[in-house]
């Protein structure tokens, strides 16, 4: 009885909402994710990048959070199915971002470019997407993306076939 208090406020320690989450960002599991081949064709050619998919609750809301870089042609895609108002914010978030809203028709409506680190001001294009490509901050500007542009994702991005079965997004090529 004499040690029941320490080992309640240890037990609850460990349970705490508050712990740091740094240590799921580097979880085997979060090591695991499957890269997705993405294309986005704009104006002056096609830009290929491979991303990590945010297919469950935990892993949207787990985002980039806590990421102290990103690679120049890495990202997380966050698929809406089905399409929605998306609203995203950079609470815990390290790195500035280019948030690009995509519509179902694959043309990206919106670019939230440079979003500030930790702010919690929501982010949003005010229509219905099929998702949210996050890329690193200034990336869209330095490859001349932009809303209109067409994004594709999975096995529609690349011609050998090689994404994971799926997590294909292949709009019309029609403008």
């Amino acid at each position: 009885m004499k040690h029941l208090p320490a080992l309640l406020l240890l037990a609850l320690a460990a349970c705490s909402p508050t712990a740091p989450k740094a240590e799921k960002a580097t979880s085997p599991a979060s090591q695991q994710q499957v890269l997705l081949p993405l294309v986005i064709s704009t104006a002056t050619g096609t830009r290929r990048f491979a991303v990590e998919a945010a297919l469950t609750p935990q892993q949207q809301e787990q985002g980039l959070m806590f990421r102290k870089s990103l690679e120049p042609d890495g990202g997380m895609l966050f698929p809406m199915n089905p399409p929605r108002t998306a609203s995203f914010w950079m609470k815990n978030t390290l790195i500035p971002l280019d948030m690009l809203f995509i519509r179902t028709d694959g043309t990206i409506a919106f670019i939230a470019a440079n979003t500030t680190p930790y702010s919690r001001e929501p982010v949003s294009a005010g229509v219905p997407v099929a998702a949210v490509l996050e890329l690193r901050g200034g990336r869209a500007a330095e490859l001349g993306i932009a809303p209109g542009d067409r994004v594709a994702w999975g096995r529609c991005a690349d011609p050998a076939g090689k994404g994971p079965a799926g997590l294909d997004f292949c709009p019309s090529r029609a403008r």
